[in-house]
């Protein structure tokens, strides 16, 4: 009888705090916010060279079955990147209004087009230059990149 008290306590604690929103069923966003982090976030690098992009895009697994055919590396501190979600919302290409713009140094990685994986081979644009990021959660956190 007591472990059944306990458990619906429990039960009531953690449907108070959902419902406070002090806890979060976060697996989705978790797994979406840990592939951004994967696909797009390079923080002690600069980036900007072919051999980079070669190298970064075969080591986090775009290149595995096929090859990815654009991808874009920011080159800042994580809470510089957490510090976009907190700007004025913006609509992303899908429709939606959880978008956030801001300027950070950047590599785009552009397949060369005559490569096939798992070899891809990429051209490197290093720049500083205006992003758009999709984020979601509270806090929110990036999950897709949106441009």
């Amino acid at each position: 009888m007591a472990l059944q008290t306990t458990h619906a306590l429990l039960l009531l604690l953690l449907l108070t705090l959902l419902g406070l929103g002090l806890v979060q069923p976060s697996y989705g966003q978790d797994r979406m916010y840990q592939r951004f982090l994967r696909q797009h976030v390079d923080p002690d690098v600069t980036g900007g060279n072919d051999g980079y992009c070669n190298l970064v895009m075969q080591r986090r697994k775009m290149t595995s079955h096929q090859c990815k055919r654009f991808n874009t590396f920011i080159h800042e501190d994580l809470g510089s990147i957490h510090s976009i979600c907190r700007t004025s919302n913006i609509q992303c290409k899908n429709g939606r209004m959880n978008c956030h713009e801001g300027v950070v140094k950047v590599t785009d990685c552009r397949e060369t087009g005559s490569s096939r994986a798992p070899n891809c081979r990429y051209r490197a644009k290093a720049s500083t230059r205006r992003v758009v990021i999709a984020c979601e959660g509270n806090p929110e956190v990036p999950v897709h990149f949106d441009k």
